[in-house]
């Protein structure tokens, strides 16, 4: 299985001069818990719920501050075809939840480690397919 298939194709994004007061209830009205953020388009960073509570809340930073000053940067990146063991592997070298998906340099979906979740059966039926087959 690759990355494509257990990605979120529709990524919500956030310009990087937007405040964290404004990505936050963005985040809660898409129930969601990143925004990948843009300066022109262009994918630049990311902020989570991690973010906000380790570098506002915990700092007692207003939530007026911009984004583009809280969020984790480099973006952390995965081509949709890649194998998902490469996407775990990228997760844990770098101790985060979420990769960035792109293609050709275009924004195309996110992957997050509750999608490995969400597919776990799929993955189990997968293996035992395998096992079986070679017994």
């Amino acid at each position: 299985m690759s990355v494509e298939d257990i990605m979120t194709r529709k990524v919500v994004t956030i310009d990087g001069d937007k405040t964290v007061g404004e990505a936050a209830k963005l985040m809660r009205r898409k129930k969601i818990g990143a925004l990948v953020v843009t300066e022109k388009d262009k994918p630049v960073g990311i902020i989570t719920e991690k973010d906000i509570c380790e570098r506002i809340v915990a700092e007692s930073k207003p939530n007026t501050t911009k984004v583009k000053e809280v969020m984790s940067k480099p973006l952390i990146t995965i081509k949709p075809k890649s194998l998902l063991t490469d996407a775990v592997e990228l997760m844990t070298k770098h101790g985060i939840r979420r990769l960035v998906v792109m293609d050709k340099g275009k924004l195309v979906g996110i992957v997050a480690a509750r999608d490995f979740v969400k597919n776990w059966v799929k993955f189990v039926e997968i293996f035992t397919y395998y096992i079986i087959k070679k017994a």
